[in-house]
C-alpha cells in the first residue's frame, strides 16, 4: 500500500504477522506533509482490521526518522490563518493532532524505530507510539518555540508522562537537539542500539512479544493507557478498562493454554488474536 503527494507519502508492508509504516520524504529528512499527516489515520484503521496484523513498526525512510511537519504547509496544517474545522465530537484537532490520536488508539503494539533525526512533529508521532527503540546516534528535539507555535495538549501529556515535568518544560523551553543517551536517560526512549544492531534488537523485541498471550499484551495497553488517562478508578479507569476484558480473558482460553504449558514445560501457543 502507499499513499502518495508529490515530495512525501506513506509506504506500508506486511511481512508475517508486523506491518511497518515508513515515512517516505527524504529529501526533506521525512518531513510530514499535510497528505501525510491524513493519510495516517485510515491506514491505522485498516491494520487494526487485519487480523495477521499483530504490531506495527513506525520508521522513516533512509537515514532520518522524521523532522517534523513540512513547513511550506504548517500554515494550513495547525490553522494558523483560519480557523480548523470541528470533528464529530465538536472538537476542533489539526491534521497531526489527528493522525496522533489514530496512531496512541490503535489497539495493536506500535513501535516507533528510530534513526537520525526525530524532531517537532517526529517527537509527536514517536510519542503516540507504545515503545521508542532508537539508535545511539539519533537526535531528538522538540521546536514550537523556534516557530511560535505551541506543542499540542495531548502531546504536551504524553511527553510529561514520559520524561516529567522538569525535562517536558526543557525541551519545550529551548528547542535544543539532545542526543540518543540522553533522550534514553530521560525516559524518552525505551532502548538506544548501535546502528547496525537496530534492526536485530527490534526484530528480537517483536519476536518475544508475538510468543506472548496477545489478550495480555491488548488488555495491558489498554489498562496502562486509561490508568495514564484516566487515573486507576473512575468510569474509564484502569479499574473499568480492566472489567472490560475480564470476559475476553474467561473465553479466550489463553489463560488455559498458559497454565497448561507452564505445567507441562513447553512453549504456549495461545489461542486468542
Amino acid at each position: 500500500m502507499t499513499n502518495e503527494e508529490a515530495g512525501g507519502r506513506l509506504e506500508t508492508t506486511v511481512q508475517g504477522s508486523v506491518a511497518t509504516i515508513t515515512l517516505h520524504n527524504p529529501a526533506k529528512r521525512n518531513a510530514m506533509t499535510t497528505r501525510m499527516w491524513e493519510s495516517l489515520p485510515p491506514l491505522l484503521a485498516e491494520l487494526a482490521q487485519n487480523p495477521s496484523v499483530l504490531a506495527v513498526v513506525l520508521t522513516g525512510a533512509g537515514e532520518h526518522f522524521c523532522a517534523g511537519a513540512d513547513i511550506t504547509s504548517l500554515v494550513d496544517t495547525l490553522g494558523i490563518e483560519s480557523p480548523l474545522p470541528p470533528d464529530e465530537s465538536g472538537i476542533a484537532l489539526s491534521a497531526p493532532e489527528r493522525a496522533e490520536e489514530a496512531l496512541a488508539a490503535f489497539p495493536k503494539p506500535t513501535v516507533a524505530a528510530i534513526r537520525g533525526f526525530c524532531v517537532g512533529g517526529g517527537v509527536e508521532l514517536a510519542l503516540a507510539c507504545d515503545l521508542r527503540i532508537a539508535c545511539n546516534t539519533a537526535r531528538f528535539g522538540i521546536t514550537p518555540a523556534k516557530i511560535g507555535v505551541y506543542y499540542p495538549p495531548r502531546t504536551t501529556g504524553r511527553l510529561v508522562a514520559a520524561v516529567g515535568p522538569a525535562y517536558a518544560k526543557q525541551l519545550l523551553f529551548t528547542g535544543e537537539l539532545i542526543l540518543a543517551d540522553e533522550a534514553w536517560r530521560i525516559g524518552l526512549v525505551n532502548q538506544i542500539a548501535e546502528p547496525d544492531a537496530l534492526d536485530n534488537v527490534l526484530a528480537s523485541l517483536l519476536e518475544t512479544m508475538k510468543s506472548r498471550s496477545q489478550l495480555s499484551i491488548r488488555a495491558g495497553k489498554a489498562i496502562v493507557d486509561a490508568a495514564a488517562t484516566y487515573g486507576v478508578d473512575g468510569p474509564q479507569g484502569a479499574v473499568a478498562t480492566a472489567r472490560e476484558w475480564q470476559g475476553v480473558m474467561v473465553q479466550s482460553g489463553d489463560p488455559q493454554e498458559g497454565i497448561s504449558a507452564f505445567k507441562e514445560r513447553r512453549a504456549p501457543e495461545f489461542p486468542w488474536r
